[in-house]
């Protein structure tokens, strides 16, 4: 308990933490319940928890007194049921939490700490928020296509003999693009769920970022003939040890991103500096706000007034694929000049890979492992 206790874990949480000890005083209070308390975290260690953390249910009853954590074999109820309290908090009247509780013991079944994390009734709020945006915008962004698809399908079997050879083919690939869209979609959400659980996986190789930057672009290119995609690497780019699809879903995303809020040339460009690579993707549109940089990257987010389709995911995906790969991104938009979005992953090289595989399968290893908004 005492690396806990230390707080350098717990501490990062994003919900207030308390921990009791088997006596049933404070052995860990995180900057989050220190703050919801209302006191300095390190006041409240070594108090009684239960005059600290004066938790009653809607009909007055205290928590400690009903369900008595403290007491038992912890190995029958490791886990106490989640339930809405109210938190009673000195010169601050009632606080409404949601307390999730969990009992560690040793192999006698002794209780040796209570670890109760304290969810506030606004970050709940903030939770519940954010799902239904999640169903709304997926809900709308499928149900077009699907509708799309419905209806050339049911068109074509009722009336394939009334249509030329023309017609069935573009509604044919009408439907093939419409599949593909959702199948997007899908695929964005997956991406989402591995990026808020950390378990985006990356299949790293020595990669040619400028080639596949510049595959990326002639390939949208080709399908967007409006803006004009300039490929300017005038720097010898080293090789990176990086996921190849993954970076080039990065390039797709940002050039896809310029195209839809931006305008032509768009330039892509490279600069070498501190053991890093800064790629960059710039446009000539009207450019970001200020007030929204720091905020583009946010999941859903949209500018007040925001008609454009979309799921809003593509900007927080491709952060999420950056700093998976140790990197950081972020962007700029002077204004009158466009918005340029940059992303910087670092140099390593062979020495990278090789120490990565050496940890993985010993130091005979080779150093190549297997390998939108």
């Amino acid at each position: 308990m005492t690396d806990l206790a230390d707080g350098a874990v717990l501490d990062l949480l994003p919900d207030p933490v308390v921990v009791v000890g088997a006596d049933g005083r404070i052995v860990f209070c995180s900057r989050l319940a220190g703050r919801l308390l209302g006191r300095a975290a390190a006041e409240v260690v070594g108090e009684p928890a239960r005059k600290v953390l004066v938790l009653t249910d809607d009909a007055g009853t205290n928590w400690w007194a009903r369900l008595r954590p403290l007491e038992g074999d912890a190995r029958l109820r490791p886990r106490l049921p989640m339930v809405d309290l109210s938190l009673l908090i000195a010169n601050r009247g009632a606080r409404p939490v949601t307390l999730t509780a969990a009992r560690h013991s040793d192999e006698h079944g002794r209780l040796t700490y209570l670890v109760l994390v304290l969810r506030r009734a606004d970050a709940n709020e903030r939770l519940d928020a954010a799902r239904s945006d999640l169903v709304a915008t997926v809900s709308h962004e499928i149900r077009s296509p699907l509708t799309s698809v419905k209806g050339f399908t049911k068109t074509l079997l009722v009336k394939w003999d009334r249509f030329t050879d023309d017609q069935k083919r573009h509604m044919l690939a009408t439907i093939n693009e419409d599949a593909d869209r959702v199948t997007r979609l899908l695929g964005e959400l997956l991406d989402v769920s591995r990026i808020d659980a950390g378990r985006l996986q990356l299949r790293r190789q020595m990669v040619d970022v400028p080639a596949v930057a510049a595959r990326v672009a002639e390939r949208l290119q080709a399908e967007q003939t409006d803006s004009e995609v300039k490929v300017d690497f005038d720097v010898e780019v080293p090789q990176l040890y990086a996921d190849p699809d993954k970076v080039a879903q990065i390039f797709t995303n940002l050039i896809e991103n310029a195209f839809k809020y931006g305008a032509g040339p768009i330039r892509l460009s490279a600069a070498v500096a501190d053991e890093q690579v800064v790629f960059t993707v710039s446009d000539h549109g009207g450019g970001v706000p200020e007030q929204f940089l720091t905020h583009i990257f946010t999941k859903f987010f949209r500018r007040i007034g925001e008609r454009r389709s979309g799921t809003g995911l593509g900007l927080y995906i491709t952060k999420g694929i950056v700093e998976a790969h140790g990197g950081r991104m972020w962007a700029t938009s002077p204004p009158g000049n466009g918005a340029s979005f940059h992303f910087a992953l670092p140099q390593g090289g062979l020495e990278l890979a090789g120490i990565e595989i050496t940890k993985i399968v010993g130091p005979t290893a080779s150093p190549h492992e297997d390998r939108k908004r």
